[in-house]
């Protein structure tokens, strides 16, 4: 599989197995600043539903938004499915990924080598694999659990004296 076929129309006989649609996102409060990641993971039937959030510490929103398609593609692989379609309100990643965008960054190219290498995996295995652009409309359950993650987090951050 290519960085372009991630993305690219399903080709061919849909495999019969589970089917995963994976909304992802990643926040960040600055650039960098502290962020974090928010990935839900449902089966097409609507008997699986998994919801995840994890703050990943000081990051670009870009480097965020490729964490949680790193972590999305390992969560996604240990359920072995047969299909995966992957939904993204990031432009730039969703245009890397499927090879239309140049990667220029240094930091994003080894997050991308990294996804190539996972989505590699998961066709070699026999998935079928997408990569989709969606409106942040569409994704508003996966911003807010990248969302609760920063929450969460900073939160727990000691305060400096003097502020309240």
């Amino acid at each position: 599989m290519t960085a372009r076929s991630a993305g690219g129309p399903d080709t061919g006989p849909t495999p019969r197995g589970l089917r995963l649609v994976i909304h992802i996102d990643g926040a960040a409060r600055g650039n960098p600043g502290p962020a974090g990641i928010g990935v839900m993971l449902e089966a097409g039937d609507g008997l699986l539903h998994h919801a995840f959030c994890q703050y990943i510490g000081t990051a670009t929103n870009n480097v965020a938004e490729y964490e949680a398609l790193l972590f999305a593609l390992r969560e996604a692989g240990k359920l072995h499915p047969a299909v995966i379609k992957i939904r993204s309100d990031s432009e730039l990643l969703v245009r890397q990924v499927q090879g239309r965008y140049r990667v220029k960054s240094p930091r994003l190219a080894a997050l991308y080598a990294q996804a190539l290498t996972l989505i590699h995996q998961l066709s070699a295995a026999g998935c079928q694999l997408s990569v989709e652009h969606i409106g942040r409309e569409l994704n508003r359950q996966a911003d807010a659990l990248a969302n609760r993650a920063l929450d969460e987090a900073l939160s727990e951050a000691p305060r400096e004296e003097g502020q309240s």
